[in-house]
């Protein structure tokens, strides 16, 4: 059975990204990381991205780290 704890990261980033209407290659630009790592996330294939990474997207999101996870 799969554990869902990894991709709650995921979903959070991808609420927040549609709640401001972002699509997720204008929110991987803004962020400037690559459009895969983000889908990757989103979808949990990468379960525990870099602490540098998931700060670039809290960045562009416009929320704290904590925030996020």
């Amino acid at each position: 059975m799969e554990n869902n704890q990894g991709n709650k990261l995921g979903k959070k980033i991808k609420k927040l990204r549609t709640d401001l209407g972002l699509s997720q290659d204008e929110l991987a630009r803004k962020a400037d990381v690559p459009y895969t790592t983000l889908t990757k996330i989103e979808t949990g294939v990468i379960k525990k991205p870099s602490v540098y990474v998931v700060a670039k997207i809290a960045k562009a999101l416009g929320v704290s780290v904590d925030d996020l996870i």
